[in-house]
């Protein structure tokens, strides 16, 4: 059986000796060797997350299964592959399903998709690291809104809003107001009748940018940015 290994890591991880494409390189080749999988090449995508599969070396690879050049993907740990419950099962429905024929094999989980069993693993590990993923965004989001309830600030300002210092508390930090800003709030009303004539997020963007509303850091508008601001209440 041909396969075609995948190494990944992202940004923060690329200091890591343990999560190291180098690492995962050799975890893959001992692993082929010792099963007697042909690892016909090894394609990478370096600081790059899980959180889509929109990546270079992940594409080129899931093509290669495409054209029958591969038989399946081996990896040193399904994270390298995806974190999204939602993305793995696009991958298994037009890949590893038993009817597609394609294999996905992970060393560190001890995966192989060949066999019911193996699917079955696959998705409860998936569905425990999602689970994982959703209870601490809670969790996280339950201590700003405590934050919040308190009159604490918490992160910046949305688009279309400034801080504006009142005052000194008496142990010496900074009290602020909620203000809207002016040019800002200008740049929302422009969005509006923009899209209201029918433009594009991104026709939007470019005549925000000619016409010289300000972004928050700066750089020129993006549609998605716009796509935010507008869904807002």
């Amino acid at each position: 059986m041909k396969v075609i290994g995948y190494v990944r890591v992202s940004t923060e991880e690329q200091a890591q000796g343990g999560h190291s494409l180098g690492a995962q390189d050799d975890k893959l080749k001992k692993y082929a060797a010792l099963y007697d999988v042909e690892l016909i090449g090894v394609l990478e995508d370096a600081g790059a997350s899980a959180k889509s599969l929109d990546r270079p070396g992940l594409q080129k690879a899931l093509a290669m299964l495409r054209n029958g050049e591969a038989d399946g993907i081996l990896v040193a740990k399904l994270d390298r592959l995806t974190r999204s419950v939602r993305d793995l099962g696009t991958l298994l429905e037009e890949f590893f399903h038993e009817r597609a024929g394609k294999c996905l094999l992970s060393v560190a989980d001890q995966i192989d998709t060949r066999s019911a069993g193996g699917r079955l693993v696959l998705n409860v590990l998936m569905s425990v690291a999602q689970w994982e993923r959703e209870a601490i965004g809670e969790r996280t989001s339950a201590a700003l809104q405590h934050k919040i309830a308190k009159g604490e600030r918490v992160g910046r300002p949305l688009y279309g809003f400034v801080l504006n210092q009142t005052g000194i508390t008496p142990k010496g930090k900074p009290i602020y107001e909620l203000i809207e800003d002016p040019r800002q709030q200008a740049g929302i009303k422009r969005m509006h009748e923009l899209r209201h004539a029918g433009l594009s997020l991104r026709d939007v963007a470019a005549h925000l940018d000619r016409e010289g509303f300000p972004t928050k850091d700066g750089k020129p508008w993006q549609a998605a940015t716009i796509r935010q601001i507008l869904g807002r209440r």
